[in-house]
């Protein structure tokens, strides 16, 4: 079945860099476009990044463009997040998924930025 585990979350202090990672499994992850979300305590999921199938695009939503990079190895079939300067704003849990969220979606990972 569809698995999606993302990992790497923490606890980071403003200004600080931290990269997640998502293993995929159950799927033929190099025919999927994928993305990062995320969802703040009291918000909605939002889309912060997406990938095409073979990584020549990215995309990004304005509050993390220039600050977060996506890619992914679809050899390993792992999807990756680096998020820099990273703000207190950026607290949530972040979730891997396919672009729309067609898919079984995983636990997340916590991401807390505090001083």
């Amino acid at each position: 079945q569809v698995q999606l585990v993302e990992s790497g979350g923490d606890l980071v202090q403003p200004g600080g860099s931290l990269g997640l990672s998502c293993a995929a499994s159950g799927f033929t992850f190099s025919m999927w476009t994928m993305s990062w979300y995320r969802q703040a305590p009291g918000k909605e999921r939002e889309s912060v990044a997406t990938i095409t199938k073979t990584g020549g695009s990215t995309t990004y939503a304005d509050s993390v463009k220039g600050r977060f990079t996506i890619s992914r190895d679809n050899a390993k079939n792992t999807l990756y997040l680096q998020m820099n300067s990273l703000k207190p704003e950026d607290t949530a849990v972040y979730y891997c998924n396919a672009q729309g969220g067609g898919l079984d979606w995983g636990q997340g990972t916590q991401v807390t930025v505090s001083s």
